[in-house]
């Protein structure tokens, strides 16, 4: 995948910002409606937006890094890495969303939550306007990052971006189907 940078950054920026106004409308359910479970294999709401803040304790503090360090100039088109372009492309959110095994530690199922959950990712999400912002400055292509799975494998930041956000998406997705009483396990 090819595209302008700043076109990439700036779809990028409105995705992070409809996950918030999705975010702030959830803060006007109860606890009790957040917290709500099909079954006991199934997330709620909030075990869902749990799940997106341990992905963002890794990923932000990745991200804020690799800026800092600064890894050359802007340039005006970023074109995805291969692996970058797989992964992304998988969390997109589609019309019927393809489950995955989530990694145990990934796993928020059965937590005890309340709405600092929410209060978390909508810092979280704050924090990736700003760091989307800082982006203009340097490359997304020569600036890489790791990623959870293993030390071993680094990507684009261009493409971290993507996956981060592309994964917010689809989770966001999976709550509001919940809310909405659409998903069945």
């Amino acid at each position: 995948m090819k595209i302008q940078t700043e076109a990439l950054l700036v779809d990028l920026t409105n995705r992070t910002k409809k996950l918030v106004q999705v975010a702030e409308l959830l803060r006007n359910k109860s606890e009790e409606a957040l917290n709500f479970k099909q079954n006991s294999e199934s997330w709620s709401i909030l075990e869902c937006l749990e799940h997106l803040n341990l992905y963002g304790r890794f990923y932000l503090p990745e991200i804020a890094k690799r800026i800092d360090e600064n890894k050359g100039k802007n340039e005006s088109v970023f074109k995805s890495g291969w692996l970058g372009n797989y992964f992304s492309n998988s969390m997109l959110p589609k019309e019927k969303l393809n489950k995955m095994k989530t990694f145990q530690n990934m796993n928020p199922i059965n937590s005890k939550l309340d709405k600092r959950v929410i209060d978390e990712f909508l810092s979280q999400q704050t924090e990736m306007l700003r760091l989307l912002d800082q982006a203009r400055k340097i490359s997304l292509n020569k600036t890489k990052t790791s990623i959870t799975l293993t030390k071993l494998i680094k990507l684009k930041l261009g493409d971290t971006f993507r996956f981060v956000i592309y994964h917010n998406q689809r989770h966001m997705e999976q709550a509001k189907r919940i809310e909405n009483g659409e998903l069945k396990n």
